[in-house]
């Protein structure tokens, strides 16, 4: 789509993150929501939406299995900022049947069981919270993994029918360190302990010196570019479509 396209560019050509986030909130008429897990990028996101003070809709995904510093960190960044994170929660009978079917820890028997969990903790919940939403803020960034190599600032996500936005995608680590740094954005202690991507507790460790950021996220598996589902990488062709 051309609208899209124009505002990838537009987007890239903001020099800061509230400005951005500004250009969003003026270009997409309707409900634009962000998504966050409350890891350091969206810690980052969460605070410069509440330096617009624009009406973004914000929702967290509760799976069931945080760890509870995430949970922590939910708390201490609503008191920070004054606003409502709506908690989003998977539906008590999906759970059950999955439980029932692959066991409490049936994720870790194959990848695709693990898709399965992710998909019934994650995946549903998220198309949830989506449904009528024009616009949703991530907090993904180009260097995160090879996967995210090339995510635009904004892009048609023809799965929810709504554009996709990524304010801080070309934002490198350093950069998003220093602006939680200056601000003194509240985030999850558990990164301080080696955890740079924090999911559910039992598909999580810390990583070794070295590694790559998400090497700790579903480390018995050995698929390159391991996602969720909530961010399918885009085809090279579809990216701006």
């Amino acid at each position: 789509m051309v609208v899209v396209d124009q505002q990838d560019a537009a987007l890239g050509s903001l020099a800061t993150l509230e400005e951005r986030l500004i250009a969003i909130a003026d270009a997409i008429p309707g409900r634009i929501t962000f998504s966050t897990s409350l890891g350091l990028e969206d810690q980052a996101v969460l605070h410069a939406i509440a330096a617009t003070g624009r009406a973004f809709d914000v929702f967290t995904l509760d799976t069931g299995r945080h760890f509870p510093e995430t949970l922590e960190t939910l708390d201490a960044s609503e008191l920070r900022y004054g606003l409502n994170i709506r908690v989003i929660f998977p539906d008590a009978d999906d759970v059950q049947m999955l439980v029932a079917r692959d066991g409490i820890m049936g994720f870790r028997q194959s990848i695709e069981a693990r898709k399965a969990c992710c998909d019934v903790r994650k995946v549903r919940p998220l198309n949830k919270a989506l449904a009528g939403a024009k616009g949703w803020i991530t907090g993904l960034r180009r260097d995160q993994s090879a996967g995210r190599a090339h995510v635009p600032f904004a892009a048609w996500d023809n799965d929810h029918q709504l554009v996709k936005l990524n304010p801080i995608a070309d934002w490198t680590l350093d950069a998003l360190e220093a602006y939680i740094e200056t601000n003194a954005i509240p985030v999850n202690p558990l990164h301080a302990r080696g955890f740079p991507s924090i999911g559910c507790q039992p598909c999580t460790r810390a990583i070794r010196p070295g590694e790559d950021i998400r090497a700790g996220r579903w480390w018995w598996e050995n698929e390159d570019g391991k996602e969720c589902g909530l961010h399918n990488r885009p085809k090279a062709k579809e990216t701006h479509a």
